[in-house]
């Protein structure tokens, strides 16, 4: 079989039909890039319909009469769904990746518009959540494997970037889509209405454009695009029955379980700046949630520039492993910093802001170039078994996320008091700012003889200095008019008792949680920390000049198979 062809066959149609989506040849560059996008827009929006809850949390729990810890473990049964669901789909490899994909969004989608913003309790709520978790954890193993299918390892490390784009956008369509719209539109079941027609249209564009490589072609190896036309030409002998074999137990290994699990303790800073970034900066350091969210921002807009521009360099240079060990020790530097800021609430919005984009950096550059080998490292062992070896990934990661959240809620139980009764307790105590001053400034024994007589002239003069003494009034005509404004405007006896109730709870709390909060900040710090020597694990070459030698290896075996199949004897055979 002749070079041209080959070439003539990549260019005939491949069959047709929107149900059957296989391609029998690989697609021009135009067509491959599509699908690659396609790709990528559909990951951002299944990650926007995830976390589109956290936009609206306080609203949720307040709808559904849930309490703060009730919300976490709808995450928690949510992830538990998921990471089943993940390993479900590593039939990908038997079923096919595009319809998954495109199945996925319609039905998240419904989910999204329609189920869970019309819950009538909050059992109905999670069962939905739960429905609409085990959907995604099948989709979001299917989205990278499709990358890797179109993407040779020459260009994989700038494809599966945009890929890791999928969280971080996600992320900020959430923030920024809900800080547009929740003034006008208050109620949080708008927001998943819009979430849920958005992902609709983009469930029709994946329908009508979304193409997969049949099982002939992906289940090859493919290290550059020059390897197109002899992986065509081998296609043919691929014995499919036998590619299809024990899957898991290739992929159950050291080298592939071993580095899941290491970037999922990893992310495990990155998994609270998701759900709790807000709840953090509005419990300890008083931001309102518009504060807190433009803070945010600084950690998604980075993240993401991170995260393309890194896939770009392991690239260039062909190698992956430097810059997880680079990412990894610019990220422990910032962790380390901002734990240390936990306890301090005079710490500025400007460190903060430097901080997250420290972390942020850091981070992306590490999972960027750890997913590229991580893909690397699964087809090196059998390309066949990708979306297998990617299913133990999203096992690994959403296990682990499910048991981060329920040590997080274990390590910070002043957070659960602060957002279940701060929010009133500080809302009482500004509202009755002045009267609470006076009243505090009073011993008990005086408040109980002027509630027995107000006008005990010994109990008013004790008062009147007692004021003073507090410096709550200067003078003693001060003193008594407050004594007056206090008997004229009491604190209605429901927000006496509530904050007789939680005041001191809440105020322990207060104390207690900047010192919870940092030894959760060091938990994310061990996680990474830990990732390090899991790098060891993956394939890949640590010296770019050793990488360029085995690229043009790889070049000279690949001219030599061509000269075969032309029928020609390789110059090096010759001599």
């Amino acid at each position: 079989m002749s070079t041209a062809t080959l070439d003539s066959e990549t260019r005939a149609p491949s069959r047709s039909g929107l149900l059957n989506r296989q391609l029998e040849h690989y697609p021009p560059n135009g067509r491959r890039y599509l699908y690659l996008a396609v790709t990528v827009l559909a990951t951002v929006i299944l990650y926007y319909e995830l976390y589109i809850p956290g936009a609206v949390a306080t609203n949720i729990i307040t709808s559904f009469g849930m309490t703060f810890n009730q919300f976490i473990w709808v995450s928690v049964i949510g992830n538990l769904v998921g990471a089943f669901a993940s390993l479900v789909a590593g039939l990908a490899d038997r079923w096919g990746r595009a319809n998954l994909v495109v199945g996925g969004l319609i039905v998240t989608g419904l989910l999204t518009a329609l189920a869970l913003p019309n819950a009538k309790s909050a059992t109905t709520y999670t069962v939905w959540f739960a429905i609409l978790s085990l959907v995604e954890g099948m989709i979001l193993v299917a989205t990278p494997a499709l990358i890797r299918d179109f993407s040779p390892q020459v260009g994989r490390g700038t494809a599966m970037g945009f890929w890791t784009l999928g969280p971080v956008l996600g992320s900020l369509v959430v923030t920024s889509v809900s800080s547009a719209t929740l003034p006008s539109h208050p109620d949080w079941r708008f927001q998943f209405y819009l979430c849920g027609i958005i992902g609709l249209v983009v469930a029709v564009l994946a329908f009508f454009t979304l193409r997969e490589l049949s099982p002939r072609l992906r289940d090859q190896l493919m290290v550059s695009m020059r390897d197109k036309v002899l992986i065509e030409a081998r296609a043919k002998n691929i014995d499919l029955e036998a590619a299809s074999k024990n899957h898991w137990r290739q992929m159950l290994t050291p080298s592939v379980v071993g580095p899941a699990f290491a970037i999922s303790i990893f992310l495990l800073f990155y998994y609270i700046a998701v759900g709790f970034f807000v709840v953090y900066f509005a419990t300890l350091f008083g931001m309102t949630p518009a504060e807190a969210n433009k803070l945010a921002n600084f950690y998604w807009i980075f993240n993401a520039v991170s995260l393309v521009v890194t896939g770009f360099l392991t690239d260039k240079l062909g190698v992956r492993k430097p810059f997880m060990v680079f990412g990894t020790l610019v990220s422990l530097i910032g962790t380390a910093i901002w734990a240390t800021r936990a306890t301090h609430p005079e710490t500025s919005h400007t460190t903060f802001a430097i901080l997250m984009v420290v972390i942020s950096v850091g981070g992306g550059i590490a999972y960027t170039a750890w997913m590229t080998a991580f893909t690397e490292t699964v087809e090196e062992r059998n390309p066949a078994a990708t979306a297998t070896g990617l299913a133990v990934w999203g096992w690994t990661i959403r296990i682990v996320v499910t048991l981060s959240l329920i040590v997080f809620g274990l390590v910070l139980p002043a957070t659960k008091v602060l957002v279940e009764q701060g929010a009133q307790v500080g809302e009482i105590a500004t509202q009755y700012s002045k009267q609470l001053a006076i009243a505090g400034a009073l011993s008990d024994q005086t408040k109980k003889d002027l509630t027995a007589n107000p006008a005990d002239p010994a109990a008013g003069k004790a008062a009147v200095e007692e004021l003073i003494k507090a410096k709550v009034a200067k003078t003693p005509d001060e003193a008594v008019a407050d004594l007056k404004f206090l008997g004229e405007n009491p604190i209605p006896p429901k927000d006496v008792e509530y904050l007789t109730k939680h005041g001191p709870e809440v105020q322990k709390a207060a104390a207690d949680s900047p010192g919870q909060w940092q030894t959760w900040w060091w938990v994310t710090f061990a996680g990474q920390l830990l990732f390090l020597p899991f790098i060891f694990l993956l394939r890949g070459r640590w010296s770019p000049k050793k990488a360029r030698q085995d690229a043009e290896a790889h070049e000279r075996l690949v001219a030599e198979e061509m000269a075969r199949l032309d029928g020609r004897t390789p110059a090096t055979d010759a001599v």
